[in-house]
Parts: structure tokens; sequence; C-alpha cells
């Protein structure tokens, strides 16, 4: 039933969802992201969301599952919000569910590869670029689509230096789309 969830995550998740007194929806974002949706052979120890429904419940899931709770340190995992991310705009309307009809409660939605590596240039980590390398690659990101997105969605809402990240986008373009 479980099957393509690895552990400690299928383990931790089954827990949360008994837990929850309601359906909750993660938006996913960062690096759980990367490795559980789209494969990325690394290990992450939390589940970076951007945002989630209902907001009401943000609290309650920290509580439960958040960094320093009873389930984070019986699994050595733990739920995380990312509550500073550069998104495009239209990002909601590309993601995609993960899991569907597993859990009772959760609901878990990842980030288009495209978006995901947008969302990974303004911090610009070494774990950020190895990401992006990896997506490009696996998930053929075409670099026109790539450029338009940046251009149309995330241009105007960055979270940084703008020229900084205008030249860690060239040099991203430059590196890994050859």
């Amino acid at each position: 039933m479980c099957d393509g969830i690895p552990s400690p995550w299928k383990e931790f998740l089954l827990e949360l969802d008994a837990l929850l007194p309601e359906q909750v929806t993660f938006d996913c974002v960062g690096g759980f992201a990367v490795v559980v949706a789209y494969g990325l052979p690394r290990s992450t120890n939390d589940l970076d969301y951007f945002t989630l429904e209902p907001s009401n419940l943000t609290a309650v899931v920290q509580n439960l599952a958040g960094e320093g709770s009873t389930l984070a340190e019986a699994h050595k995992v733990h739920i995380h919000r990312a509550a500073v991310a550069s998104l495009p705009e239209d990002y909601k309307e590309r993601m995609t569910e993960i899991y569907p009809g597993i859990f009772k409660q959760i609901r878990l939605f990842v980030l288009d590869p495209c978006d995901l590596v947008l969302s990974k240039i303004c911090r610009n980590i070494e774990r950020d670029r190895e990401d992006a390398k990896y997506l490009i690659k696996t998930q053929r990101i075409d670099v026109t689509v790539f450029k338009e997105r940046y251009d149309r969605e995330l241009k105007c809402n960055l979270i940084g230096d703008p020229k900084w990240i205008e030249g860690t986008l060239q040099m991203w373009i430059e590196e890994y789309f050859q």
C-alpha cells in the first residue's frame, strides 16, 4: 500500500496521518520534493512545505511533527514550514499530488520540476545547485520554458539581490542546460 515511500518517511507520515484531526494538504518544496517525487539519491531529514491547508492547523502540525516533537525524535525526520521562499506566481497550477489515496488525512503536493529548480536560485547553496542539476538532467527541463517562467512569474517576486540572482540564473543556464 505504501510502496515507494522511503523509510523513515513512510512510518513517520503514517503515524502523523493517524494523529491529524482532519485532512491537511501540504505544498512540498525543497529537498523532500526532489528526493521523494523525482528520485534524487540522497536523504533528507525534513519535509519542507510552503503552505499547509487548512492554515489553522499549522500549529497543530508543528507540535505533532515539527523539529523536537515526539514523532520527529522517534523517526529522526520532521516537518518544517519554509516561511520564506521565492516561487513562480502560478506554481499551484502545476503541482502534482504524490501518494494519492495512501493516507486518510495527509495530501502531499510537489512543485513541477521547473518550478522546483527556480525555487532554488535565490539561495544557491551547494545542495541547491546539485538538486537543480539533477532535476534539469533527469526531468529534461526545457531552457526556454525555464527562462520564460523566470521572466514572467518569478523575477517580480524575488527575495534577494536581483543582479546576483540574474548572474546565478545565467550561470545555471550555461552550466546545467548543456
